[in-house]
């Protein structure tokens, strides 16, 4: 089992001073339908590598007071030298649900409802080289708030098709929000040849709110040139921003990169809002099946501090009267700077 060699303290300390850019594209279109889980977009900033969550000075009183109860999800170091990175997590976001049939204006008992979820976040990334520990809370509005309806018919509109004409029936107005835990554990990292190597990173967590409330856990597998030094190439997913790059990453050595990637992420779900309905009112629902699972394929590159990744995701029935299993198209792309 082998991993990179530190790389020179130059480039380390400009890793360790970047900020990473991601945006996030979630699309069913790419699969040519326009249901379900139709859209999600994420824009995130990750900071700069900070001393620490309680003593940094660049952070204000107040937050370094909070960021004491976090100080348990620091990874302990397992060899000499693998000191833990700190960094912040930025998040703005929104996601649209919908039914099959778009032209239905009555409610479908048989489908899942109308909704949207628009929401801002604040996390943590701790980790060494072998293990990445992430604390995200978002918080945000489900409902006609969440500007699902006039994104949709925006798009619909730029592109010429024919608008869902249900959402009045949509979840009504509710507080979103979700606390997300995340561990990661680079299992293996090998050489195969020169510049090309292949590694396993699996993770496990969970989410608790009332946006939804379930465990989960997985593993990706990636096998390519010039494998990035980063915690993997994970869709919109609670728990992701991944792509921020290690020390070491080829991404500060001018080398370019390409990988092929597989994953697998198994839920046990206890509420989903976005098929158990409002919380405290009553609205349309649908019995919700408690076991879910992606399974994703795709290719990413790396060049200069850019990385462009696409992913096919294929989900299990979320719920009974679901007919079949859905599909979607993951567009990711960071900038480091």
């Amino acid at each position: 089992m082998l991993l990179a060699a530190l790389p020179p303290a130059a480039c380390a300390e400009e890793v360790d001073k970047s900020w990473t850019a991601n945006l996030y594209f979630e699309n069913d279109l790419f699969s040519e339908t326009d249901q379900q889980y139709t859209n999600g977009v994420r824009l995130s900033w990750v900071s700069p590598e900070i001393d620490s969550f309680i003593d940094d000075p660049a952070l204000p009183d107040w937050l370094r007071s909070a960021n004491r109860l976090l100080t348990p999800l620091d990874p302990e170091p397992i060899h000499l030298g693998d000191d833990v990175s700190r960094r912040l997590i930025f998040t703005i976001g929104q996601q649209i649900m919908t039914p099959d049939d778009r032209e239905r204006t009555t409610l479908d008992p048989n489908d899942r409802p109308y909704a949207g979820w628009l929401y801002a976040g604040f996390g943590y990334h701790t980790q060494t080289r072998r293990r990445m520990n992430s604390f995200e809370v978002n918080l945000g509005m489900i409902g006609p708030a969440s500007l699902a309806k006039e994104a949709q018919d925006f798009i619909h509109d730029l592109r010429g098709f024919d608008k869902f004409q249900g959402w009045d029936h949509q979840l009504r107005n509710e507080v979103g929000l979700q606390l997300v835990y995340e561990h990661k554990y680079r299992w293996m990292r090998e050489s195969l040849a020169p510049r090309w190597e292949h590694e396993a990173i699996v993770h496990g967590g969970g989410s608790l709110g009332n946006v939804a409330t379930y465990l989960n856990g997985g593993i990706e597998y990636r096998i390519g040139k010039h494998l990035p030094h980063d915690f993997g190439t994970s869709a919109l997913r609670p728990g992701g921003d991944n792509s921020v790059p290690g020390r070491g990453d080829p991404r500060f050595r001018h080398q370019w990169g390409v990988h092929a990637f597989v994953s697998l992420d198994g839920r046990y779900v206890l509420r989903d809002i976005f098929l158990d309905g409002n919380t405290w009112r009553d609205s349309h629902s649908v019995d919700r099946r408690p076991w879910v699972a992606d399974a994703a394929f795709g290719v990413a590159a790396t060049w200069e501090r850019w990385k462009l990744s696409y992913a096919r995701i294929y989900r299990t029935r979320q719920f009974e009267q679901q007919d079949s299993s859905h599909n979607f198209g993951s567009l990711a792309i960071a900038y480091t700077f």
